[in-house]
Parts: structure tokens; sequence; C-alpha cells
């Protein structure tokens, strides 16, 4: 019985033309003359879904052995489902790439993929042979796009939805080995983030409670919880149970193309979960629900956040959260660093790194790390001033007096799950300015041998702490 990688056929042929300008194809007379006239092909048929006959053929070989090696690779490709075609370009790959992804990626991630590969990609190099293409091909791609004024972004972009395509290639054993790795071009370093400060985030949220109620509430829940902006969009009161203080993650809200509103999974696997309310996100839930919701009651099951019944478009709500930002004359930010200041805060009042990457439902506890490094350099300064401490202290009780000195460990706030000993209760220190607090400040992080103790001053009702006002030189008391 003949064998399924022996199907088909290798024959020669030519270009050439008789007098109506139809090709001669294999009945040249120059063929049989002329051995290097011409060149080879294949011919072979192919299970089709129609069942009708489809016989694929591709020629431009430029020997017998070549051919009958593409043949054999063909043939051997069937079984496995990957059509290992050797003249399939790479604008047909990507194509049908596009199409197979459609049908277990989500939407929004489709809607990424198809302009890069159509608008980019394709036009570029849809026309060279996917097995020919190679290294040197992408580098003058990258070039070009760079030179054009692209900017890095985009085209890393652009390069990674190539990448991601051929490694399925390579994981179909399509091809040998993925050209677009290692990437051409590194990925660039995020923007600089700027958040708000905790009195900056409080003038926002005590103007919007004012002026617009609906985005005020929509702020504490983000801020409260740490939620995503399209999961805080896509919330229905089925999801919300405020007794329990508690709410599910089931959706998030995302518009296709700008325009087009869908309701798909979340980011990850794990951000479908619960999420804990504090007092204030519950009270922003139940103003929703409430009759300070100005008319905008919900229908059981509906959304939370809407206008007559129908979900926020999330280009709306970005526009008119920067319109507010202006008039309470904070910093415009992006609406996702909302998010940015759950983590903020958390992590400035001493709560542990992998509680906040759980509140904040990442995935690794190393994503929440790498996203808040600089957060977390505070954090190890603290850790080793503690170390510090810790052993000064061990020299004090034995000799009397500390071996080296050591700052005392820094902290920005007592912990509120770690209580003080009687002993250690802190001292009552009204502070004339207003004290450094996290984001991005340093000065935090003073030593204790800035803070010059003041005697007590005494007053009609008895004693009463000296206030302490800034100095050059560290915290000095002042005139009482």
């Amino acid at each position: 019985m003949r064998s399924s990688t022996d199907r088909g056929r290798v024959y020669r042929r030519c270009g050439c033309r008789d007098d109506h300008r139809h090709q001669l194809g294999t009945h040249c007379p120059l063929l049989a003359a002329d051995p290097l006239h011409g060149s080879w092909a294949f011919a072979v048929d192919v299970p089709s879904t129609d069942g009708r006959r489809r016989t694929i053929r591709r020629a431009g070989f430029p020997d017998e052995l070549d051919a009958r090696i593409a043949l054999r690779r063909f043939n051997e490709s069937l079984p496995l489902g990957v059509v290992t075609d050797p003249r399939q370009t790479l604008a047909d790959y990507l194509t049908g790439w596009l199409a197979e992804k459609a049908l277990h990626r989500k939407p929004t991630t489709i809607a990424r993929y198809r302009p890069y590969v159509e608008q980019d990609l394709i036009p570029a190099l849809g026309t060279i042979p996917l097995d020919d293409l190679t290294r040197r091909h992408l580098s003058v791609f990258v070039t070009n796009q760079l030179q054009r004024g692209r900017g890095r972004v985009t085209v890393h972009r652009i390069m990674s939805t190539l990448s991601s395509a051929l490694s399925d290639a390579v994981t179909a054993e399509r091809l040998a080995r993925n050209p677009a790795k290692p990437p051409l071009i590194s990925r660039p370093a995020p923007a600089e983030r700027h958040l708000w400060t905790e009195e900056q985030a409080a003038c926002f949220l005590r103007f919007t409670h004012v002026t617009d109620p609906l985005y005020a509430d929509l702020a504490e829940l983000m801020i409260g919880t740490g939620m995503r902006k399209g999961e805080v969009l896509g919330l229905r009161w089925d999801d919300v149970h405020l007794p329990e203080r508690t709410l599910f993650v089931r959706a998030t809200l995302s518009a296709i193309d700008n325009n087009q509103l869908l309701l798909t999974a979340p980011k990850t696997k794990g951000s479908r979960a619960w999420v804990a309310l504090s007092d204030r996100a519950a009270d922003a839930l139940e103003d929703r629900s409430g009759s300070r919701a100005f008319g905008q009651i919900t229908p059981a099951g509906g959304f939370v956040f809407h206008r007559h019944g129908r979900p926020l478009h999330p280009k709306t709500v970005l526009d008119r959260f920067h319109l507010l930002c202006d008039k309470a004359g904070v910093p415009r930010i992006a609406l996702h660093d909302l998010r940015h200041l759950a983590a903020s805060f958390a992590l400035a009042a001493g709560v542990p790194l992998p509680v906040v990457s759980k509140t904040l439902r990442h995935r690794t506890l190393s994503t929440t790390a790498n996203i808040y490094a600089e957060l977390t350099r505070l954090a190890e300064r603290a850790a080793v001033d503690a170390i510090a401490w810790t052993l000064s202290a061990a020299d004090r009780a034995v000799l009397g007096v500390p071996a080296c000195r050591a700052r005392r460990p820094w902290h920005q706030n007592p912990r509120p799950h770690h209580r003080l000993a009687s002993r250690q209760a802190p001292q009552e220190i009204e502070p004339s300015t207003t004290w450094p607090m996290w984001p991005g400040d340093h000065t935090a992080t003073t030593s204790r041998r800035n803070i010059k103790k003041a005697a007590p001053a005494r007053s009609g009702n008895g004693l009463r702490p000296a206030v302490l006002q800034v100095g050059t030189t560290g915290f000095e008391p002042a005139t009482p």
C-alpha cells in the first residue's frame, strides 16, 4: 500500500508561452532538449472539507531533489493539521493565524493585533515566503519604521505581535526557529509615574462629592479596592454584597475600536475573585443605590455606574475625570493611576507587599514588585535601618553604649495591626508644617538624631508638648 508521505508527483515545467500567450507548462519542447530549462514543481491532492478535489501545486524549485524534499515535508505535515507550504507567504500565514486566534482570544486582544497585522506587517513583509523570512528582513523593517517617525513603543508592540505569531509556527513545527527572537528592539522603559499625594486625593474626593457624586463614588471604589477601570465600569449589583462588605469581580467592560462596548472576562484568572470593601467604599456603593444617586436608581441586576441604565463609556469617563481634576485643582493623572494610588497608600502605611499583591489580584508577587519598584526601595531602606537598630539595641543592652551609630528604623505611619507597647508609646508631636508623606518623598525617613527633644512648656492647664517646626538641621522646637 502506498504511504501517505509518498502522495503527489514531481515534474518539470517552464513559463514559455505560445502564439496565443498561453503558458506551455510541461509541454514545452525545450524541456526535453535542455535539462537546465524551466524549474521543478510538485502537485499533491489534499483532503477537502466540501468533498471536492483540491490539488496543491508549487513550483520554482531549482532541481528535482529540492522539489521532492518539499513534497515530503508537505505530506508529513498533513496528519498534524499543519500545511507546510513552501511557497506560503507571510501574509497568508498571518491572516490564518489571526483567524485562529480569534477563536480563543478576547475580542479586545484581536482588535489590538489586527491593525498591526493588516496595516503594518502585511504591507511591508507580506510578499516574503514564510520559510525565507530572515532576521535581516525584520531588522530592515524595524529601522524603516523608526526612521519614519514611529514611536519605539509602537514598533515594539508590532514586533511582539509578529514574534507571537512566529512562535506559534515553531510550536506547530512549521518553522525551525523564530527569527524575531531575541527581540530586535528592547522594550522601552515605562514613563515616569506621577501619583497624587494623600492631600491631593482627599481634595479631589471632597470636591467631586459635592459637584459630581457619580464620579466621586467611582473614584472612591477604585482607590479603596484597587479595582481596574473596566472592572468597576462592568460591575453589576448582582455581584455586590453590602451586608458582607464584599463584591465579586466577574467581568470587565471593554471598548472595541473605541466604539463597541463589550463585557469580557477579567484580565487574568486570578482577577476573577472576591474583593473586600472598606467603610468608605461601602458608603460609595450605598450612595449609588440610595436617594443620593440623583434619580439614577438602577434596576435590579443592572450596572452600578451607569447613565439611564446604560454603562459608562471608558472614553467618556476619562474625559470627565480629567475635567474634574482641572476643576479640583489637582494634577491630571490616568484613571488607571487610581489603582496605583491604592497600592502606594497601602505600602506607605506599612502593609506587607504580599498582602498588597493579593489585594490587587496580581498573578505573581514579582508583578507587584516590578510595578511598584520605587515604593519597595523605601521599604528596603526601612528594612536595613531596622536591622542596624536591632543590633545597636543588643550592643546597648550588653555594653551600655552602642558599638556603632545606627539610625532609628524608618516608618511613616505606625502599622495599625502592630500595637506599640505602653513603654514604646510615641510622643505627641504637633508639627507646624505638613508632615512629609509618600509618594516620592524621602524626607519622611528622618533619623532619631535629627529630632531634638524640647522641654515641656508650662501652661495654665498643666504640661503640653512643645510644637516642633522644621529647621535647617532637622526638627527644632518652636517658641511657645
